[in-house]
């Protein structure tokens, strides 16, 4: 399983300004933790508590449908085009990120035994989306777009591109290529994939879009690309068991939740930076800032009392931004938590040759980068310590399909013990609603002409 090292954060290694007496907070939070966590499972199978996602690992429907459309499909295809934004892009970017051979896209067919190259489109710059369509052959290209909603504008304004140029190229043919993510009933895209005839998979009920990746989003474009997700499913399992336990000394979740939530509230520790020592998870460090960000940065508590909460999560990457940002991170502002993140046994050992043994570098030759990387990793930490910055790692023993899965679910528990410590809504984002609804008025969507005369006189004055 997965290791939590909480040392770096005691007061008794950093000292008694910025570091907590951890053991002494266990016990004082133990009931409360254990309340938490019986009822999150309690509650966890109750429409509109937005908590489904507790249970995706146990949908065995949905991952015998993705695997048998991904066998259905396997072969078809050279390119497989995900058009979707937020949690409907950043999972699937994380774990085929983490699970892929590195520079997957660029590897020959046989190298990848003739699985296709994956491409995100989460963003809606017009270079950006002309670059990769000018790339891609859209004949051989299966296209993915997926929003619960179908009114997400970013998500359907990609589509409604896509789709324009497949008709032309393809003529009836098109539908073929093409495979939506959506609501079960309800929705735009949900209507226009019955209508055009589109295989469809279902976001479930009561998942957020941040939680997401192990439902049909994220486990359909693994599968395309032949990623183990029976591998995915036993992690999630084996996770989501220890997480049951209710004793917070027995519960990494529960413990890295507490910590931050003390550290923010007690030692206005107000960052919470993430920083894998390994360029293959980089990007659980993006789907971990939107994780974190939008569930619990809120305005006002469960009691309706404005508290504007929320620790600003960061993303950093080890060891590269030992260059860039740790300078800050230990003679600047004493407000972060780091989350460092490390692996046990790389996939690959790569030697240092015995050469330039005359000069200043001849120490490195003989060792390894996996003895170089490690080292670094290790003298950033205590250095921090030497800073009084607090810190805590995270341990994959390597990096599979079962490891990296259970890493993103610990997180996603984590947040919600977190949201229940802070006692605000986890689960909505008015904030981002509003900024929504802003961009349907500018675009000239029915229903939102009063608040486009409001934004007008708005924009002038900004």
């Amino acid at each position: 399983m997965l290791k939590l090292d909480y040392r770096n954060v005691k007061s008794a290694i950093i000292g008694k300004e910025n570091g907590l007496e951890l053991e002494q907070e266990f016990e004082n939070y133990k009931t409360k933790i254990s309340h938490i966590i019986s009822d999150l499972n309690k509650r966890k199978d109750k429409p509109g508590q937005w908590l489904q996602w507790m249970n995706l690992g146990y949908n065995e429907e949905t991952v015998w449908l993705v695997k048998e459309y991904a066998s259905l499909v396997k072969n078809r295809f050279e390119n497989v085009l995900i058009l979707g934004i937020g949690g409907s892009a950043l999972g699937g970017i994380a774990v085929t990120e983490a699970l892929l051979s590195p520079y997957w896209n660029l590897l020959s067919d046989e190298k990848r035994n003739n699985y296709p190259r994956i491409f995100f489109l989460d963003n809606i710059d017009p270079d950006q989306i002309t670059g990769l369509l000018d790339l891609l052959d859209l004949k051989k290209t299966l296209v993915n777009v997926i929003t619960k909603s179908g009114s997400t504008a970013e998500t359907m304004s990609q589509y409604m591109i896509v789709k324009d140029i497949m008709a032309k190229e393809l003529g009836d043919d098109y539908r073929k290529n093409i495979v939506a993510t959506t609501d079960k009933k309800m929705g735009i895209l949900r209507q226009l994939a019955d209508q055009e005839g589109y295989k469809t998979f279902v976001v479930p009920d009561d998942v957020g879009g941040r939680f997401s990746i192990f439902s049909s989003v994220g486990l359909l474009p693994l599968a395309l690309v032949g990623i183990d997700i029976d591998e995915i499913i036993s992690g999630i399992k084996d996770m989501d068991l220890a997480l049951k336990n209710t004793d917070i000394f027995e519960n990494i979740a529960a413990q890295n939740a507490l910590i931050h939530y003390l550290m923010d509230t007690q030692k206005n520790k107000k960052l919470s930076v993430m920083m894998p020592y390994s360029s293959r998870l980089r990007y659980v460090s993006d789907w971990y800032v939107q994780l974190w960000a939008e569930s619990l940065g809120k305005e006002v508590n469960n009691n309706g009392e404005k508290i504007n909460c929320g620790p600003t999560p960061l993303r950093a990457l080890g060891v590269t931004d030992q260059h860039s940002q740790i300078q800050l991170y230990n003679e600047g502002p004493n407000d972060k938590i780091i989350n460092f993140i490390r692996v046990d046994e790389f996939e690959n050992t790569v030697e240092i040759p015995k050469i330039f043994e005359y000069t200043g570098i001849g120490y490195l030759g003989g060792k390894t980068i996996n003895n170089l990387l490690n080292a670094e990793a290790d003298a950033t930490k205590v250095a921090l310590v030497d800073f009084e910055r607090p810190n805590v790692t995270i341990t994959l023993p390597k990096i599979n399909g079962y490891y990296v899965a259970q890493l993103l679910y610990m997180l996603e528990i984590q947040t919600a013990i977190a949201g229940e410590l802070y006692d605000i809504n986890t689960f909505n984002q008015p904030g981002v609603e509003q900024a929504k609804n802003y961009t349907y008025a500018l675009m000239g969507r029915a229903g939102y002409e009063d608040s486009a005369e409001a934004l007008k006189e708005k924009l002038a004055v900004v």
